[in-house]
């Protein structure tokens, strides 16, 4: 019987000398406590060495994936013959070997049992293989196997999109800041240009070209800019305010006018790298949201595995955290979206409708990241479909705005929801906006002291209230009493006046 052994050298061959040791699987540790012993049992018969690493690297995959492999297959021929027993490792991978080439292949726990032993001894049952030789062998093609096993690859290593948006970004802000220069430092000689070119790399442009206004107008600048800009600045020059300026002063704002083309040119081939990477390491999240967008999420989140880790709900508002926690605090509503809103399926849709895009996109981009990061393809089918399907959604929003403009569908009218908030002659907001409450966030103890002030301060508040009242009815009584006591008075003397007047009369 002969036992194949696999090892990161080669393949081994060895002819089992007592068959009737397999039986008795709780001896063989003793059998193989010494290279003596070991001889005894079992003896190689022949070995095949890998040349190279790829070669040893192809036999490891096609093991672990329980496949036959070309080197394995020849080996066997070579050596095994029809009628002898083959004891292998893998029941898998020993079916397969007894269909295809006919062997008569067995597998067991004795089997393991003997290549365990066979392992304690391998350096001295092999010939010509040393343990130094042995250990950088296993160790080179354990790494080879896990970076295949993770699809490692150069092509797709994100730690470089990160570089490169962030240098993007950076050269933007240096861009805008070096131009802002050029134009007001050039603007004290010839102002009227500002307005007249807005672009600020043709800005830089026409200053290097150009050098003073006064030789504008024997100069072409169709290569620059537009023909009606053109004659624009012409006749501009002509009547400019600006002041003049030496030599020295123009070679220096050219020297900055160069550094402006120079960055943007760089900005250019930065972007183009961005692009072919973003296409190799995002394929799916590219279609989706574009380079920029699709950079700045993996950056943000630190890597695109990171990033494939996060779900749509976190991807929709990745970027927005200040927001967030603000909202939060506050008890206002949340962001609904974050760096995605940059892209341009959000830019297309219309405002009311940014929030439900978002939330359908942010769920396709959670999918499409996940499959650049952890699947086997490179190509963009996944992002196309899910594209395909935002379009859709997109356009469903749409025409649904369109059918309640142009008016109500035929047949039947379906009754409006009943909502009490909104009944009425001016229908209210259905909830009340929240606003910030100080007593939520509080702790319990100052709570109560807040209650108990409260209670002590409620019965002075009414004897304050009472006091006036009391006042009141007082006076009220005060007022009562005189005008009681001032009507006997006022009776007697209408008495006394009605009596001359008789008197009066009787005398006539």
């Amino acid at each position: 019987m002969l036992l194949l052994f696999e090892t990161a050298a080669g393949f081994a061959l060895f002819k089992v000398l007592k068959e009737k040791k397999l039986e008795e699987a709780e001896d063989l540790a003793s059998d193989f406590a010494t290279l003596e012993s070991a001889q005894k049992v079992v003896k190689l018969k022949a070995f095949s060495k890998f040349e190279n690493t790829t070669e040893a690297l192809a036999a490891a995959t096609a093991l672990v994936d329980s496949k036959l492999s070309k080197g394995l297959k020849k080996f066997l021929k070579k050596h095994v013959d029809e009628d002898e027993k083959l004891a292998m490792l893998d029941k898998k991978l020993g079916s397969i070997v007894q269909e295809k080439m006919g062997l008569n292949v067995l597998w067991s726990n004795q089997v393991l049992e003997l290549s365990r032993g066979i392992r304690s001894q391998l350096t001295g049952l092999i010939s010509g293989l040393a343990g130094a030789d042995l250990r950088p062998m296993s160790l080179g093609l354990s790494h080879s196997l896990s970076r295949y096993k993770l699809k490692f690859s150069p092509d797709k290593v994100d730690t470089m999109i990160v570089q490169a948006i962030g240098l993007l970004d950076d050269l933007d802000k240096e861009l805008n800041t070096y131009a802002m220069r050029v134009r007001e430092w050039y603007g004290w000689h010839f102002p009227e240009m500002t307005k007249i070119v807005t672009d600020n790399i043709q800005y830089a442009k026409c200053v290097v070209f150009m050098g003073t206004r006064e030789k504008s107008a024997g100069l072409d600048f169709s290569a620059i800019l537009e023909e009606e800009v053109e004659g624009a600045l012409k006749a501009a020059a002509q009547v400019s305010m600006g002041t003049d300026i030496s030599e020295s002063d123009l070679d220096n704002i050219k020297d900055l006018a160069h550094q402006v083309i120079a960055l943007s040119e760089y900005r250019g081939q930065l972007f183009e790298y961005l692009k072919n990477r973003m296409a190799a390491v995002a394929p799916n999240l590219t279609v989706l949201v574009g380079e920029l967008v699709g950079a700045r999420l993996i950056a943000h989140a630190g890597s695109l595995v990171n990033l494939a880790k996060q779900p749509a709900s976190t991807v929709q508002i990745l970027g927005a955290e200040k927001a967030l926690f603000r909202a939060l605090k506050t008890k206002h509503e949340t962001p609904k979206y974050g760096l995605i809103y940059h892209a341009s399926l959000i830019g297309q849709s219309q405002p009311k409708y940014k929030g439900k895009i978002s939330r359908v996109l942010a769920a396709k981009c959670a999918l499409a990241i996940r499959v650049d990061a952890l699947g086997d393809t490179n190509d963009a089918t996944v992002g196309v479909e899910a594209r395909a399907k935002v379009e859709a959604r997109l356009r469903q929003l749409e025409g649904k705005l369109l059918g309640t403009e142009a008016g109500s569908a035929k047949g039947k009218e379906q009754p409006a929801k009943y909502d009490k908030a909104r009944q009425g002659a001016t229908p209210a907001l259905a909830t009340a906006p929240k606003a910030y409450n100080a007593d939520a966030d509080a702790p319990a103890e100052k709570k109560e002291k807040k209650d108990k002030k409260k209670k002590a301060e409620e019965p002075a508040e009414e004897a304050e209230e009472e006091a006036p009242k009391a006042k009141k009815a007082k006076k009220d009584k005060k007022e009562k009493a005189e005008k009681a006591e001032a009507a006997p008075e006022e009776n007697g003397k209408a008495d006394k006046k009605e009596k001359k007047k008789k008197k009066k009369g009787g005398d006539e």
